[in-house]
């Protein structure tokens, strides 16, 4: 043991044979991620009932080749979230780009793209598309690209 006394330890992490167990087949099948490993291997050796003692988070990034607020950070979730939101990671809210076009704009975009094409065109193009999404205000701006992704995204051709 490393002499600190498990009171004083805010986030001190005890393993019942369950989850040790879990974490442990976590480590030896090799079909998780990498940093979910790394995440079990620390909570492991973290654990107050580890059979040759428990490690400090120094002798935890010096054994496993991570920083020491690694293994404080996993210690902290595991006492506040439990064992998955220790190990896993954790799912984004929201996308980091905010989509442009909507449910509403799509169907909009699709409605567009079966109508008939302007005056003097035989079909719709893309940047006529586009064009015409930004003149009735549906968005601000968007690229051709953008308008190819939702149409794919939706089955809808052209009208090629």
């Amino acid at each position: 043991m490393d002499g600190t006394c498990t009171r004083c330890r805010k986030a001190a992490v005890r393993l019942s044979a369950e989850q040790r167990r879990e974490l442990e087949q976590l480590t030896r099948n090799g079909v998780h991620s990498a940093k979910q490993i790394m995440h079990a291997r620390i909570l492991l050796m973290a654990d107050e009932d580890h059979p040759l003692g428990r490690y400090t988070d120094a002798q935890i990034s010096r054994e496993l080749g991570v920083a020491s607020k690694t293994a404080a950070r996993v210690r902290q979730r595991f006492v506040r979230g439990g064992l998955q939101q220790a190990v896993q990671r954790k799912r984004r809210e929201n996308p980091p780009i905010t989509p442009k076009l909507d449910g509403k704009a799509e169907a909009t975009l699709v409605a567009l793209c079966c109508s008939d094409p302007p005056a003097g065109r035989a079909h719709w193009t893309l940047s006529l598309l586009a064009d015409e999404l930004v003149e009735r205000k549906v968005v601000v701006s968007i690229c051709k690209e953008t308008v190819r992704k939702t149409l794919k995204k939706t089955n809808c051709s052209r009208g090629v």
